[in-house]
């Protein structure tokens, strides 16, 4: 108990501090194969990219202890493009749609007309289209857009930004807010458990108290002693919280795991699945509106390749192929602990385009909630971590079970003997 504390003393603070796992960002984009056809009314053909992956270096800064058994700390993450186990390089050309353009058309669909119409003027002027063609290393780390400045001067408070644009230009070398997490000092039983998230006891992004309740921990260990049932954490990147359910024990490297996986229920709407209404207005099953906290903008979360989606979700676009093995996430955690052991956390992010009234570059689109990209963080203990963990936590605990049957056996002749003995003196 002591050594799972966060303490300075215990054997799993610096794992904590500093995090040992190899942890690795794959990312797959989707190219739209047909752009000239989809502006015409067409399905959307996608052909998968990638992967292109990223070392992930994750460690924490602001570390204060607090007198509630409390401790704060920011978490930093650092991302490096590893050329030799990625299928392409930062240099390729994506065709993918207009992401600034086509988000801010679906946002700005119920001003008046005459403003649509200026705007598509002022599109036009820029050479806006519904569909780009960049580069990886732009997409993801951003790029300098006019459209930026044009937003900003029409529709001021539109988007929160200015100069460059990217849909990771906020995750390197940036952290996921101030965590306060229990301890665990005066009660194990609550160590890791998330007190407040930069400040906060709930978020306010959502339409119901359950869904803005900051649950769990934040997503890197557990309490020890778990049952086969659930684990909750926070996940600021999906803006609440989440609960993945057991599925299986198993052993990873020859030490004990519980295998927790995502329920259907996860992205299910408020239809399928009534406690979920909270994070409506909602689509189909199987994709989490998010535009609530990314701006307004119509983007949403899903499994990869709309895994456990609806099926009209798969069917309306050509070239998504979901499956459990390829894009179903899981987390394998040693249930003593709490320490995960091996995991491997999927998401995708899509984009929800149409035509809009009055914007000309819209054309004909038909109404799709068309994926982007999609992207895996994993990571497994290995090496001098793994030999510890497996020498503290299983050899040596199978070694002292195994001398207590040899003491147990021995023990027994001695025993008889002194019966006998007892008895004849007697």
């Amino acid at each position: 108990l002591q050594n799972v504390r966060i303490d300075p003393s215990s054997i799993s603070f610096n794992m904590w501090k500093d995090i040992p796992v190899p942890f690795y960002l794959s990312v797959h984009f989707f190219e739209v194969l047909n752009p000239k056809q989809v502006l015409q009314g067409a399905k959307p053909i996608l052909s998968q990219r990638g992967p292109y992956v990223y070392r992930e270096y994750r460690y924490k800064t602001n570390i204060t202890f607090h007198d509630n058994d409390t401790v704060s700390f920011l978490e930093y993450r650092n991302l490096f493009f590893q050329p030799d186990m990625s299928n392409g390089t930062e240099e390729d050309y994506v065709v993918v749609p207009n992401i600034l353009m086509m988000g801010a058309a679906v946002m700005i669909e119920d001003l008046p007309d005459f403003m649509k119409i200026l705007l598509s003027g002022a599109l036009a002027g820029l050479k806006q289209q519904a569909f780009m063609n960049r580069t990886v290393g732009e997409i993801m780390w951003g790029y300098e857009d006019p459209l930026i400045d044009l937003m900003n001067k029409y529709v001021p408070g539109l988007i929160p930004f200015k100069g460059k644009f990217g849909l990771f230009i906020e995750f390197n070398d940036t952290n996921s807010g101030l965590f306060t997490v229990n301890t665990g000092m005066k009660n194990i039983s609550q160590v890791h458990m998330v007190d407040s998230w930069n400040g906060l006891k709930n978020v306010d992004y959502w339409r119901s108290k359950e869904c803005n309740m900051i649950n769990g921990t934040s997503g890197e260990m557990w309490p020890p002693f778990m049952s086969p049932t659930s684990l909750e954490f926070y996940s600021p990147d999906a803006c609440r919280s989440m609960t993945l359910v057991y599925e299986q024990s198993g052993k990873f490297k020859g030490v004990p795991t519980y295998r927790f996986v995502a329920p259907k229920t996860l992205f299910a709407n408020g239809t399928d699945y009534p406690p979920n209404e909270g994070f409506c207005p909602c689509m189909q099953s199987g994709i989490l509106n998010v535009s609530s906290c990314r701006f307004n903008a119509p983007m949403f979360i899903s499994h990869p390749h709309f895994y456990n989606a609806d099926p009209s979700l798969v069917s309306a676009v050509e070239g998504l192929h979901p499956s459990k093995e390829q894009h179903g996430l899981f987390l394998d955690v040693h249930p003593m602990t709490g320490i995960p052991m091996n995991c491997s956390i999927k998401l995708q992010l899509n984009l929800y385009i149409k035509k809009v009234s009055g914007i000309f570059q819209t054309g004909k689109i038909k109404p799709v909630v068309l994926p982007l990209l999609w992207f895996a963080e994993s990571g497994s203990i290995e090496g001098s971590v793994l030999n510890q963990f497996y020498t503290n936590l299983v050899l040596i605990p199978s070694v002292l079970d195994y001398l207590q049957y040899i003491f147990l056996g021995l023990s027994v002749p001695f025993i008889i003997s002194a019966v006998v003995l007892l008895v004849m003196n007697k």
